[in-house]
């Protein structure tokens, strides 16, 4: 018998097979189903989704056409009252930025980004395949065999929304996006399964001259088209060992909640968020890259001449790591904060950069960048960076004492980061916005009353 996910959705629990006839419950797949999975990237899976949903029973399909997208929407889990709503169909929720202030940040507090319908799943009935190119068959995985079978490694990661600050950027220019200021972010213990142990278990090939990237694929649905969300990365960034790639079920200590992926959830550090796939459903290599919606002509950065007469997606690739970044978390805009006895100014932030790079340095500067205060920087305790930490997965900390120029009753104080490749953020969004608002690194700038 097919193993099937348990997806609940408008109250009624929706019955979705995992996969077409060709998986089997132990393992193997069909040559004949091992092609037609390899024919597309990522439309075998889509197309499952999609029969799922038109089969689905005639009570659900009616509040779908009456409600319209919006009521694919009414079983979501319950949000903490202090994330900030940035859209409701899909909901995404930032975290506000004095919630950004310690090295882990609570589950509750931490930003959620859906494209989707949040899906309920039976964990007792999940299972997680693997396929493609490389492999010597389709594998089938619940999650107890995840738990059992491999050792569960922890480690501190930062996940951000490549869309973080896009506010700062539509205040220059508009763009098209969710109008995130600096809480799209976040940095979590994660723990789960070594993606490279499951692959090695899989007896996955490496080596294997057509397994040119990972597609990961989501088990969050559109009710109405079939549409999943489905992303791929180059396979060499997440099969290593040293890539730190997990098959997550735990989240600070805890299991994964709805809203951050439950069951499973990718975890790849390093990569932007968009490639964190939550709700993860099957994972296929592949010579191409997936064709999905957001691989293709989504979470790109074009040219500042290129506007939405002129864009052509294919022209860009995909993101896939970030850019450095960094953001003042305190003092808050608009604040008058308390000087210190010398009359310097407090400042805190964190500051991150893709890639696995570390940050070396942030300088503050409260006159425009005539004069900087190089921050002390705080990585985190080692107690909180897990078992395979990695200095540049997590985010730094950071705070200075900021001189403040005489004269004025209002400064703007600005900050920016340095990696360990020597990358250093630009002074203004001006050469680097783009129609979609994405990767905005610009100096974090701040107005306080002094």
């Amino acid at each position: 018998m097919l193993p099937t996910l348990l997806i609940k959705s408008a109250g009624v629990m929706l019955q979705r097979q995992a996969a077409a006839s060709a998986w089997a419950h132990t393992g193997s797949m069909g040559a004949c189903a091992q092609s037609a999975w390899l024919a597309s990237p990522c439309a075998w899976a889509a197309a499952a989704a999609s029969t799922s949903v038109r089969t689905m029973s005639s009570s659900i399909v009616p509040d779908v056409e009456k409600g319209g997208a919006a009521a694919q929407y009414d079983n979501e889990p319950a949000r903490h009252r202090e994330l900030i709503q940035r859209s409701a169909a899909p909901y995404n929720l930032e975290t506000p930025a004095h919630h950004l202030e310690s090295f882990i940040t609570p589950t509750e507090l931490f930003f959620v980004r859906n494209h989707l319908p949040v899906p309920e799943i039976d964990p007792a009935t999940y299972s997680l395949k693997l396929g493609g190119h490389g492999f010597p068959r389709v594998l089938s995985l619940s999650l107890p065999e995840l738990q059992a079978n491999f050792p569960k490694r922890t480690l501190a990661a930062t996940i951000q929304c490549a869309g973080n600050r896009r506010s700062e950027m539509s205040a220059y220019k508009a763009v098209r996006g969710l109008s995130w200021a600096t809480g799209a972010v976040g940095n979590a213990t994660w723990g789960g399964a070594a993606l490279a142990d499951v692959l090695k278990h899989a007896g996955f090939d490496a080596e294997h001259p057509q397994a040119q990237h990972f597609h990961f694929i989501g088990l969050d649905t559109d009710r109405a088209t079939g549409q999943v969300y489905e992303v791929s990365v180059p396979a060499d960034l997440v099969t290593s060992p040293k890539s730190g790639a997990l098959l997550a079920w735990e989240m600070n200590g805890a299991p994964l909640t709805r809203d951050h992926g439950a069951p499973l959830r990718l975890v790849a550090p390093g990569l932007v968020g968009a490639r964190q796939v939550k709700w993860l459903g099957a994972i296929q290599s592949h010579e191409k890259e997936c064709e999905g919606q957001w691989q293709q002509r989504d979470y790109k950065a074009f040219s500042p001449n290129v506007d939405w007469d002129n864009v052509d997606w294919a022209a860009a690739p995909a993101i896939i790591d970030s850019p450095v970044q960094s953001a003042i978390t305190a003092p808050l805009p608009g604040t008058s904060p308390t000087l210190t006895r010398d009359g310097k100014l407090p400042v805190r932030g964190w500051a991150w950069a893709g890639g696995g790079r570390p940050i070396i340095r942030v300088d503050v500067s409260a006159d425009g960048g005539k004069t900087w205060t190089t921050a002390k920087l705080d990585a985190g305790p080692s107690s909180q960076r897990g078992d395979r930490a990695k200095l540049g997965w997590a985010w730094t900390m950071w705070q200075a004492e900021v001189p403040l120029p005489g004269g004025t009753k209002e400064v703007e104080v600005v900050a920016k980061a340095t990696d360990g490749a020597y990358n250093s953020q630009p002074d203004s969004v001006a050469g680097i916005w783009n129609l979609r608002g994405m990767v905005n690194n610009a100096w974090h700038r701040v107005k306080v009353n002094v």
